[in-house]
């Protein structure tokens, strides 16, 4: 077999479907740009939003799913959602929209910008010297800023649209805009402040 022809050992999660297919059937996804070349590795985006778990027994795989339904399954952390897979994806393509809408970009793309301003990149961990517990800061592995990144988009549009008249598509909508404009009022971007800080203080 020639070299042209090998597979990719590392081919993201439903890219051999179609490599020309829309995200929602609407959304390119072909031609989005990275700020951070750290965590470019770690954001995939396909056109695929369900997999049904093709990767969830394999070991750090989950990079290769797209960040869209990463998102998505974050969105069923909570009580509320938890197992409404559909439920969820409903929300994620209503948020899009709304995305589009406001802003006039590509939802995708705003998703990514999203994620990579979101991602802490520091964090404390605690160390024991005999029965001290000492704060210690260290960096944030490329995987693990994603996994925050999408933990605080979620947990945010949670917080904003449970209990108030807020929807779950316009709260997350907001949380999306927001990181990608890096505005401190976000829930997601303040708790990327926050856990710099704290590191901060404890180098």
């Amino acid at each position: 077999m020639s070299t042209e022809e090998a597979p990719e050992p590392e081919t993201p999660a439903g890219t051999e479907e179609s490599s020309e297919a829309d995200l929602f059937g609407v959304w390119d996804v072909s031609e989005i740009s990275y700020a951070d070349p750290s965590t470019k590795r770690y954001i995939t985006v396909t056109p695929i939003a369900h997999t049904m778990g093709r990767h969830a027994s394999k070991q750090f795989q989950k990079s290769q799913i797209s960040v869209v339904e990463r998102l998505t399954n974050r969105l069923m952390k909570t009580g509320r959602n938890a197992g409404k897979k559909q439920q969820a994806l409903k929300i994620v393509r209503e948020a899009f929209e709304t995305i589009h809408e406001r802003t006039d970009e590509n939802p995708v793309q705003v998703l990514v910008t999203a994620v990579e301003n979101a991602a802490p990149r520091e964090e404390t961990v605690r160390l024991k010297y005999g029965g001290i517990s000492v704060p210690k800061a260290v960096d944030v592995a490329p995987q693990r800023r994603v996994d925050q990144a999408l933990k605080f988009l979620a947990d945010g549009a949670h917080s904003d649209s449970f209990k108030t008249p807020t929807s779950a598509a316009d709260a997350l909508a907001n949380q999306l805009i927001g990181a990608a404009d890096y505005d401190l009022q976000t829930y997601a971007i303040s708790q990327k402040e926050e856990k710099e800080r704290v590191a901060a203080a404890a180098r």
